[in-house]
């Protein structure tokens, strides 16, 4: 609803526009009518673009008031500059315009072919009756701009500006229709109509304003383009309703204004050093064609050859060791565990916690496996075309006991290969598989795609949503025909009880892809799999137990607002996805003490969904569009954020680093939609920027 409301005020505002930009031209040409006949013709249009315009107008004023009848007030706060921007040349337009325009047709109501006489000259160009139209063009083009533009928190020189243009464009639309109505007042004569000479006044008026706002533009491209080496540990901070804490930049020093703290580098914040690992794995980075099941060929980045990259298991509590080797990915690589909350040197984002691992370089993580559930592993360098060409794979950590033996264990990782479209790993058509009745099975779906909202249809049984981005819910309920949607980075964990008739796992609305289970190994999908709703999981599942709940004490709370904003980034102009208002490296820069109970409450302004991952923590999630969430604890380290939609959630700040924040949509984390979550006293050695290998996003 709340893009719906936002998609009128804009297009009732463009159409404003340019009906506005129409009627103060035909206002401006109604000293050239020529004849008392023309100009009471001509009179009569410009009421009627009055009333065309009055119907635009409360079309904007109407899609505000739908904003704000469906939306909190953070999505709408800004959106009251507009009204005033509309309302005030509208009152014009009809106060001052409109009663001109009559007794300019009362005056020609003979409707002769009679030459305009000085009377009706000076009637037909006074500024009164022209210059209104003309404001509602810049008004309307001002509110479209806001809209494109303003942020929460507002930033009071980005509302300024465009509003002081607005009055000195007004003032220099009024003055030139002062200086016309002097002249034909004074002479008896109308000028002489050159619509040439008009439209190259206009083009040179717009040269000049283009060439005055070249200057700032040129240098807001400038100021945007990313420097050659940043300290990811020197950005903005935001310490959030709390304590103002200790920062350390990039050179070392601390912030005079708080107490000082110990520094701890993330070098320092590792895994077991010592000690023989429990399991060890080597993957090898490479770049190789790839067959999938069909034939159909991929030119992939992978890990030991193969896409996905390997199945990685283990138990709770075992030391795990992998070594990384870069054979020849030249723009480098790195292991993030996405989801599994590792010691934060260990976490693989280049320019945070580590160098980017160059071709013919290796590099070693250590790390004790503290949680249970389905996770995955990328790189985090240049992850928006790694992940895209296949540097990723499955990651499950067991329980301690590892996972009862009667139980079908089976991942489902899906991706769109290029080249070679969706496909289940390498498998992009339907598997058969044999299942015994009676047999427990465990789908674990992780969808890998960016900017993709991936549908699962699980028919022919019923199933239990078991665990969301690995966290076990609590006594879940059993479901049917429901579809389970998952944006990248999300995972769900489906467990069902294997009926004796076939059951199918449908992928996406084609019926092309998926996995047919049956007790003799037979089947088909179904060609047509209907709309199912989509699982919510704000009510699934029973209360139970957690550290903390919505009605806790906070020691820190945050806001975190995404949107889309018309600026700059890296020396270019676009629709940015923005971070309260800002991009990369401008975003703020979340501090936390060790041990704080931190809640933030994440708002998307914006037109499109951001998967919200925070690194190294996992998010209790207290309510949704500010319904509380009921059912079982609801736990995520990827939150799906839709338009319109407010999330409150909470964690403890217990894995001291620093962590990044960004959307998953990994091409809104490449534009600039990241951020970071900073312990207080925590430094980095390591810098990203132009001159660096290190480009994590």
């Amino acid at each position: 609803m709340y893009f719906a409301a936002i998609s009128v005020v804009r297009g009732a505002l463009f159409l404003t526009l340019l009906l506005a930009w129409i009627a103060g031209n035909k206002a401006s040409a109604l000293l050239f009518s020529g004849t008392e006949a023309n100009l009471n013709r001509k009179a009569r249009k410009l009421i009627t673009w009055a009333v065309f315009l009055s119907i635009s107008s409360a079309g904007v004023l109407g899609g505000i008031i739908w904003l704000m009848a469906v939306s909190e007030q953070v999505f709408w706060q800004d959106r009251l500059l507009i009204p005033p921007l509309l309302i005030v040349p509208m009152l014009m337009v009809w106060l001052t315009s409109f009663p001109r325009l009559r007794r300019i047709r009362q005056a020609t109501m003979r409707k002769t072919d009679a030459p305009l006489d000085v009377r009706l000259l000076s009637r037909a160009s006074q500024p009164a009756l022209v210059a209104p139209y003309q404001f509602v063009a810049l008004g309307s083009l001002t509110g479209m701009y806001w809209t494109f533009t303003t942020t929460i928190p507002f930033d009071m020189l980005n509302g300024t500006v465009p509003l002081v243009i607005l009055l000195i464009a007004s003032m220099a639309l009024w003055l030139t229709h002062l200086n016309r109505s002097s002249r034909v007042s004074l002479t008896g004569t109308k000028p002489v109509n050159r619509p040439w000479m008009r439209l190259l006044r206009r083009m040179a008026v717009l040269l000049a304003v283009l060439a005055l706002g070249s200057i700032p533009f040129y240098g807001g491209l400038q100021a945007s383009r990313l420097p050659e080496t940043l300290s990811m540990a020197a950005g903005p901070m935001d310490n959030g309703t709390g304590t103002k804490l200790a920062h350390h930049h990039h050179s070392g020093a601390v912030t005079a204004s708080v107490e000082p703290v110990k520094e701890v580098s993330v070098d320092s914040l590792t895994g077991p050093a010592e000690g023989t690992p429990d399991v060890l794995y080597t993957l090898t980075a490479e770049k190789k064609t790839v067959k999938l099941a069909s034939g159909r060929t991929v030119e992939a980045w992978t890990y030991n050859g193969q896409i996905p990259g390997p199945e990685l298991r283990f138990h709770k509590g075992q030391l795990v060791e992998v070594k990384l080797i870069n054979k020849d990915i030249t723009e480098g690589v790195t292991l993030h565990w996405h989801g599994l909350d590792v010691p934060n040197a260990e976490d693989g984002v280049a320019g945070a916690t580590q160098n980017a691992v160059m071709p013919g370089e290796t590099y070693t993580y250590r790390f004790v496996a503290e949680q249970v559930g389905s996770f995955w592993y990328h790189s985090h360098q240049d992850s928006k075309e790694a992940v895209a060409k296949g540097l990723f794979g499955s990651l499950v950590a067991e329980p301690e006991e590892g996972m009862p033996q009667d139980v079908k264990d089976i991942t489902v990782i899906t991706h769109i290969w290029e080249g070679g479209g969706v496909a289940i790993g390498d498998n992009d058509g339907i598997q058969q598989m044999k299942i015994a009745p009676g047999t427990p099975v465990r789908l674990r779906l992780t969808n890998t795609d960016d900017w993709v909202r991936q549908s699962y249809k699980l028919l022919g049984t019923k199933f239990k949503v078991a665990a969301i981005d690995g966290t076990e819910l609590h006594e879940p309920g059993d479901l049917t025909n429901v579809s389970l949607d998952l944006t990248t980075g999300g995972r769900y964990d489906v467990t069902f009880i294997m009926p004796d008739s076939p059951v199918t796992l449908n992928v996406g609305q084609g019926g092309k892809l998926g996995i047919v289970m049956s007790p003799n190994g037979q089947g088909e999908l179904p060609e047509q799999v209907p709309n199912l709703p989509v699982f919510d999981p704000t009510h699934y599942g029973t209360p139970a137990s957690a550290p903390f709940d919505a009605n806790s004490h906070f020691d820190r709370e945050f806001t975190m607002v995404l949107d889309n904003q018309l600026g700059f980034f890296n020396g270019k102009l676009a629709m940015n996805y923005t971070i309260n208002g800002k991009v990369f490296p401008d975003t703020p820069m979340f501090m936390v003490r060790e041990g704080e109970l931190v809640k933030t409450t994440i708002v998307n302004r914006g037109a499109v969904d951001h998967p919200m991952h925070l690194h190294g923590h996992h998010m209790l999630v207290l309510s949704r569009n500010g319904e509380a969430v009921t059912g079982s604890p609801w736990w995520s380290d990827t939150l799906d954020t839709a338009p319109g939609e407010v999330y409150e959630v909470a964690f403890i700040a217990d894995n001291p680093g620093l962590w990044m924040d960004h959307c998953h949509n990994l091409a809104h984390a490449a534009a600039g939609m990241t951020m970071h979550l900073m312990y207080e006293g925590i430094t980095s050695p390591y810098t990203v920027g132009t001159a660096t290998h290190n480009h994590p996003e």
